[in-house]
């Protein structure tokens, strides 16, 4: 029903074969969309680049999101060698461990502020820096969960971390609109990912949600790259601002 040949499509967030970034990966690049991914660091890039290399990424870079002269770096080296940028999907968050498993009351400032850095504000600056590159319009996505919505049990301080996350996407596509830009949250269920296997009961939060959902099956990184690919499409050329549920219908259960 659609195409992405010919797009260029940055991925953030690739840790190993698990991370829903690669799901989407893989979905983009089977749409024909030519990719850019990234490692965070040299310990990560053993396990990041044999993906890149089996998903022929055009662009393979190291990009820690705490650093601006990296961000700087790819986006100089997307502008060098493709000109243009078509989407961007961002899907990294983090936490320090004695916040994320202690009470949000509890949260220390500084653990407070780094989740929101690396998780929320990395995300306003790959999208500012994308901005000049879209030109003819663009997507951005970056990944939420229901726990920004409401209280789920153990996700403690990322809850409010990822609804800043959300309303950044709609104030970002508010923003950029006109530029025919769009800006998406894609909110899966829980989903078996290193990142959130730091979460503490997490395999307690998986079954809890499989037997919730109505479809009464967990979300794959799958689901969420064949989302992520249409969104990224021209059929999804007016739909924008949105979070969008790829979790078996959990979050209409009460």
């Amino acid at each position: 029903m659609f195409s992405l040949s010919g797009q260029k499509a940055l991925i953030v967030g690739i840790a190993n074969a698990h991370s829903i970034a690669y799901g989407c990966a893989r979905a983009l690049k089977a749409q024909g969309a030519d990719l850019a991914i990234t490692y965070l660091n040299p310990k990560a890039e053993p396990f990041v680049r044999p993906l890149a290399e089996e998903l022929e990424a055009e662009i393979f870079a190291p990009l820690d999101v705490t650093q601006p002269a990296q961000m700087d770096a790819l986006f100089q080296q997307i502008a060098t060698e493709w000109g243009r940028l078509d989407s961007l999907l961002h899907s990294i968050a983090f936490c320090p461990a004695e916040d994320l498993h202690g009470r949000v009351t509890d949260c220390s400032r500084a653990g407070f502020a780094q989740a929101m850095d690396i998780s929320v504000g990395s995300f306003i600056e790959l999208v500012r820096r994308a901005e000049p590159l879209m030109g003819a319009g663009g997507t951005c996505l970056t990944v939420s969960y229901y726990g920004a919505e409401k209280v789920v049990e153990h996700y403690n301080v990322m809850g409010p971390v990822k609804a800043a996350l959300e309303s950044v996407t709609q104030y970002m596509a508010a923003e950029l609109g006109a530029k025919k830009i769009s800006v998406h949250a894609l909110s899966p269920g829980p989903l078996k990912t290193r990142a959130a296997s730091g979460i503490d009961h997490f395999d307690q939060m998986l079954d809890s949600a499989a037997a919730r959902a109505p479809t009464h099956q967990l979300a794959t990184i799958d689901d969420v790259g064949a989302y992520a690919a249409f969104l990224c499409s021209p059929a999804a050329r007016n739909v924008t601002g949105g979070v969008h549920y790829i979790d078996g219908g959990y979050h209409i259960v009460g």
